[in-house]
């Protein structure tokens, strides 16, 4: 008997021991796993998908809205630089408030935002360097001297990708306005995301909220892709306008809605005889499905700074709501350069001031070196296929006395006019071109060519280069490490 439960008692310990060690396995591997598990996975559209990838806690980032985050994201940009040549690299911005001030990429990158990432904009100048002014603009926008980098900047870049969930980069305008307001900046106001010399960048799926200046600005680039952006700024705001094409070839803006305290889109390629000299036009730019509120400005603005020329722009399927203006091309004696090339159809426009306004008198030159006898050239301006309604004023087309703006068509226009509008809807000086099926009837410059016209305003069919770019599904999944 004694045998037994000895034999007993050894058969349970054994067992006991099985269960102890069992449940260690276990353990461990349990909690390997959940070293492992998948902290988040989520797909995207991109140009280009990458073969690494980290998250800014990785480099030391807190997301609690107070903690300085400049170096962590400069540090993290750095470190991933290794991989441009290898697939690329990817950083993650989880859920959280992140402050930072400006930091820069590199190429072969992607920066993605969860769709409760917040950066927010510092408010500490030191953490915001100063670059030169723009070689094509020759001083600054606010201030004579030179400029705040942007919060999102690169330079001489390939394959850049910025995007997320519609997460949100957040300006904190207000502390910058009231600056520029009081004339206590020596510098110009950073944009949001800017980049220059650089090619093949994709910005999207983002909301950029009170910009302290432009929102988006690429300069001196190429194959550039703006996609599913929201911008957001007090329309009082001032120089808050939405995305800045800038001495750019072949750029695609698309299915973006702006409400801001400037233009939504503005077309720019240099400032008088600086932008002259850099000779770099804006080229070959692709507008659709644009929804733009801005009171005190246009839908899509041409110039003011346009001396680098601006050349075959079509845009097409714009919404506008209490906006200023539908199309509005500004200029100057002493700006040089051309706005040539312009197609537009497919407007819906509902409060306005104007439908269009052509300008010849947009003096705001940036010194008092410019060549009064540097006339611009504005010629093949096309617009159709337009209905608005409860609208102040037609049209304002104002050319330059001895140098008319030329070969303009508008075709299949209906305006409805306000209860108040102006008694005459066009004013016309200094144009030329034609109409057809345009209501109310456009003036005397603008002889109307009959209903057998009503498609003349041409409008090309062979599609720009950038819209032949075919973007891949990109899936990545971020474990704890």
């Amino acid at each position: 008997m004694c045998t037994y439960f000895a034999l007993l008692t050894l058969q349970v310990t054994g067992i006991a021991t099985l269960l102890v060690l069992v449940a260690l396995i276990l353990g461990q591997k349990g909690a390997e796993a959940r070293k492992g598990r998948i902290l988040e996975s989520f797909e995207y559209i991109a140009m280009s998908c990458r073969a690494h990838s980290a998250s800014i806690t990785d480099f030391g980032g807190i997301g609690d809205g107070k903690t300085s985050n400049t170096k962590a994201f400069q540090d993290a940009v750095n470190h991933l630089s290794q991989y441009a040549n290898g697939g690329g690299a990817q950083l993650y911005v989880p859920a959280g408030q992140w402050l930072t001030g400006s930091f820069s990429l590199t190429s072969h990158f992607t920066l993605y935002l969860h769709k409760d990432a917040v950066l927010l904009a510092s408010q500490d100048m030191s953490e915001w360097p100063v670059l030169k002014a723009l070689p094509s603009y020759g001083r600054g926008r606010d201030a004579a001297g030179g400029r705040f980098a942007s919060l999102i900047f690169g330079t001489n870049l390939t394959d850049v990708v910025v995007t997320g969930a519609n997460g949100t980069i957040d300006g904190q305008g207000a502390f910058w306005w009231q600056n520029f307001h009081k004339g206590k900046l020596k510098y110009t106001r950073p944009y949001l995301i800017e980049f220059m010399y650089s090619d093949n960048i994709q910005i999207s799926n983002l909301t950029l909220l009170n910009s302290p200046s432009w929102n988006v600005h690429p300069v001196y680039s190429s194959n550039i892709l703006v996609q599913g952006i929201t911008i957001i700024a007090p329309i009082t705001s001032p120089n808050t306008d939405g995305i800045n094409p800038d001495s750019c070839t072949n750029v695609r803006i698309e299915d973006s809605y702006i409400v801001s305290g400037d233009d939504c889109i503005a077309v720019k390629s240099g400032w008088d005889e600086y932008g002259i000299s850099f000779g770099m036009p804006t080229k070959q730019l692709v507008i659709r499905r644009l929804t733009c509120i801005s009171p005190y400005s246009a839908a899509i603005a041409l110039g003011s700074e346009m001396s680098g020329g601006i050349e075959d722009v079509r845009a097409e399927d714009i919404t506008a709501i209490h906006t200023e203006s539908g199309v509005r091309i500004k200029t100057a004696r002493g700006r040089g350069g051309f706005v040539k090339d312009i197609y537009v159809k497919g407007m819906t426009l509902h409060t306005m001031k104007w439908v269009f306004w052509m300008t010849g008198n947009y003096k705001a030159h940036a010194d008092n070196h410019y060549d009064p006898k540097a006339l611009p050239v504005i010629q093949g301006i096309n617009y159709r296929d337009i209905m608005a309604d409860n609208v102040s004023m037609a049209a304002r087309l104002e050319g330059i006395e001895g140098d008319p703006f030329t070969q303009i068509c508008i075709s299949n226009v209906t305006i409805g006019m306000a209860a108040k509008a102006k008694k005459v809807p066009w004013t016309c000086t200094d144009v030329e071109g034609i109409s057809s099926g345009v209501s109310p009837r456009p003036c005397d410059q603008l002889p109307d060519q009959g209903p057998e016209k009503i498609t003349a305003c041409d409008f090309p069919a062979e599609p720009l280069s950038i819209d032949r770019v075919v973007l891949k599904s990109c899936t990545y999944r971020m474990k704890y490490t």
